[in-house]
């Protein structure tokens, strides 16, 4: 994909006069979206003619010829690590990745560096044309830190605004696998609450009953192990924090080795052989695996569906409770 940076000469056609201006540029700039080209507009950055137009919202006229000036991209705050990456798929525009548990996915306090950001920071390297005016990875989700699965990222700001518009609307397939104590009952059901901080514990989040935002979550038995703990498959129709870890836990199936919504469980693996009951114990972080991902992509219009099976912790754990 050509790079979005340098200066772009548009002509305005009979078909779209009216139309408003930022909307007209982004239309006729494919690399740039709508987001990106107003605040180029209101920095300065378009001639019409020998003047300089600073309002997006100006409707443009037949003939009309305006000259657009992408700055580069700036550097990112950021720095590039050589880390490696489980890449499922990749092309000019977005990334998929199977993030590993432990990594987080961005920069912040305590973790600055051996982020996802830095990993993808040095993989992509000049490929990525400037999210918003910046070299940097689109992130549109996240997963939490100990959680492992799939993620999109943007490559581009084109892509970015494609991928943030389609989960906004819901429009991307999200299956996660957990593994949480007891058997759910019913086997299958539909989670529907409010999810906001807990105020009793800000660095917690839980179901409120004012406040906080929607979230839904479709849940299904996929596995039993003795009545121990069970397999499930958790489709998220939102994206909150800790959506399906705060779920699972109001609903009172808790997910193994979540540390922060769990209450140890010990006493339902006391009659399994040691072996057995210290490969449980030793899972260190909450089971939950985004396992699929499923979108349209933002460029090609392509169908896309991928899957991830279950990091080898995971894999430990479940052998541990089938026995």
């Amino acid at each position: 994909m050509p790079s979005p940076e340098g200066t772009h000469q548009v002509e305005v056609s009979s078909d779209d006069v009216g139309e408003r201006l930022d909307r007209f540029l982004a239309t006729a700039l494919s690399d740039l979206s709508r987001n990106r080209v107003k605040p180029l507009i209101k920095d300065g950055h378009l001639l019409l003619g020998d003047d300089i137009i600073t309002d997006p919202s100006r409707r443009v006229r037949d003939g009309e010829i305006y000259q657009i000036t992408v700055p580069d991209a700036t550097e990112p705050d950021p720095e590039p690590e050589d880390i490696p990456l489980d890449i499922v798929f990749e092309d000019a525009h977005l990334i998929v990745i199977n993030k590993p548990a432990g990594m987080v996915v961005h920069p912040a306090a305590g973790n600055w560096t051996g982020t996802l950001v830095n990993a993808l920071l040095f993989h992509c390297a000049d490929s990525l044309s400037g999210i918003g005016g910046v070299k940097r990875p689109g992130i549109v989700h996240r997963i939490d830190k100990e959680t492992s699965g799939l993620m999109v990222v943007a490559k581009t700001d084109a892509a970015h605004q494609g991928l943030a518009t389609l989960f906004e609307k819901h429009d991307i397939e999200r299956n996660y696998k957990a593994v949480v104590w007891g058997r759910v009952y019913p086997p299958s059901g539909d989670i529907e609450t409010n999810i906001g901080r807990d105020p009793h514990n800000r660095k917690r989040m839980a179901v409120v009953d004012g406040g906080g935002k929607t979230a839904s979550t479709h849940y299904e038995l996929v596995e039993n192990f003795s009545d121990i703990a069970c397999l499930v498959q958790c489709v998220l129709k939102t994206g909150r924090t800790h959506q399906i870890r705060v779920h699972m836990a109001h609903i009172s199936y808790p997910l193994v080795g979540d540390p922060v919504y769990t209450r140890p469980k010990l006493s339902r693996t006391k009659e399994l052989p040691e072996s057995r009951r210290n490969a449980i114990q030793e899972f260190r972080r909450q089971a939950l695996h985004a396992e699929s991902l499923g979108f349209v992509h933002p460029i090609t219009d392509k169908p896309l569906k991928f899957v991830a099976e279950f990091p080898n912790d995971m894999k430990r754990l479940i052998n541990a409770l089938r026995g």
